[in-house]
């Protein structure tokens, strides 16, 4: 996985991409790890587990999927080939696949019942494909492996429809050079509008956790990332490029379901989604199919509850009129006194992320005045938690050149509070 170094901002920035900007409006996505490993009850297998031994009873992608629609996610990711080399595909490079497992009789393709899931949903597609294979026999050999893995990735860029993301993952990966200048002209030639996470030419990166947490500042222009977690290697970018993050993170402990592992609590997943999409990150959260091939009972639940939860703090929000005063300094106008504890920012990002510094401060009445929030980036999207205000008028003050607000919004107060363990890192096992 990847995380960044941080630049300095100059008056000329990178700019996104009509994609980019996109795949940030999607906000919340949805991982779904699940392969050999759901079966042997492991994170990491080292490609010996067998294919038979891959036998979901009453595998359901439509609930998946419907899953992930219903918490709000608007595009899904699924691990088509993990580190262990398994495919969920009946891919022609090997017969580690789904094509010599009992599922469906040898005649599944857990990649196409996705990517249709998807359709009837309405929302995103989104592939692993991991560089690391461990069962590949080629892996030794760089260019007859490069040769099976572009196979594969054509495959996958070719016959499951349009794809929003291909992810991938770089660990295992320290110290070897794989031919990314073919794998990003496939990408370009099958899939065009892909983010690329992580690898080769990246057009998104890893927040640099595996806990959903992003910490300010967030910047998008980047011009290095580094590996994943366990090595220092670093990506060099060249000349900062936009290159906006995504936060990704478990609803359980592990990545993949194992009986004995159970779903994060509301107030720990509200932490996440502060500290991720409130930061101007996209969040991706993994929720692991069990041994029958469905979303866990208990994980729907908490997903219910979650999705419960963030409707009833920000499903109603309170626009405001913007109106720019000076340079840097705007004025968001209500229709009436409101009062309200959360503030919701967003940044026009066209030109690229301007932003540096932001301060909000109550204007008018009682409250005239008091600082309500004051931070480093916004980004897409920036939420703060306040004591509980009432006020008809804001303002904004920004530092950055060029910098503009796109929209601010308030929610109005109803317990509102942030909990505490937005700000811990969870004991997670490395992914």
């Amino acid at each position: 996985m990847t995380s960044s170094k941080l630049i300095a901002h100059q008056p000329s920035v990178p700019r996104p991409t009509d994609a980019q900007l996109a795949w940030q409006q999607f906000e919340l996505g949805m991982f779904f790890h699940v392969g050999v490993n759901t079966f042997a009850g492991k994170e990491w297998s080292d490609g010996t587990l067998p294919a038979a031994s891959f036998a979901p009873t009453d595998l359901d992608a439509n609930q998946w999927v419907r899953t992930a629609a219903e918490a709000g996610a608007r595009y899904v990711v699924l691990t088509a080939k993990h580190h262990d080399g398994f495919c969920l595909w009946p891919t022609a490079t090997t017969d580690y696949s789904v094509a010599s497992s009992p599922w469906r009789g040898g005649e599944g393709d857990l990649v196409a019942e996705v990517a249709a899931a998807c359709r009837a949903e309405g929302i995103g597609l989104g592939l692993y494909l991991s560089p690391w294979d461990r069962h590949a026999p080629e892996y030794p050999d760089p260019e007859a492996y490069d040769a099976l893995y572009l196979a594969q990735l054509r495959e996958l860029c070719t016959h499951y429809g349009e794809l929003v993301e291909l992810w991938f993952d770089g660990a295992g990966s320290a110290g070897r050079a794989y031919d990314w200048e073919s794998i990003m002209a496939v990408v370009a030639e099958l899939q065009p509008g892909a983010m690329v996470f992580n690898m080769g030419t990246p057009t998104i990166r890893w927040i640099g956790n595996e806990d959903g947490l992003a910490a300010d500042p967030v910047r998008y222009a980047v011009d290095s990332a580094s590996l994943d977690n366990y090595t220092d290697a670093v990506i060099e970018l060249g000349e900062a490029r936009y290159v906006p993050p995504e936060a990704d993170v478990s609803i359980r402990q592990g990545w993949f379901w194992a009986a004995e592992d159970g779903p994060k609590s509301v107030d720990h997943l509200l932490a996440i989604y502060y500290r991720s999409v409130g930061m101007g990150a996209n969040l991706l959260l993994n929720v692991p199919p069990d041994t029958r091939g469905l979303i866990d009972a208990a994980d729907v639940a908490r997903l219910r509850q979650w999705r419960a939860e963030l409707d009833r703090r920000f499903g109603s929000p309170v626009p405001g009129e913007l109106a720019q005063i000076s340079d840097g300094v705007w004025e968001v106008v209500f229709e009436a006194p409101i009062t309200f504890d959360h503030l919701d920012l967003a940044e026009h990002l066209t030109g690229g992320q301007r932003i540096e510094t932001h301060r909000v401060i109550a204007v008018g009445g009682e409250t005239e005045g008091t600082l309500l929030a004051e931070g480093q980036t916004i980004g897409h999207r920036r939420i703060h938690a306040h004591p509980e205000v009432t006020a008809d008028r804001l303002r904004v003050e920004l530092t950055g050149d060029g910098a503009r607000l796109a929209g601010a919004c308030v929610h109005q107060a109803g317990t509102h509070e942030v909990p505490e363990v937005a700000y811990l890192a969870s004991t997670e096992e490395p992914e």
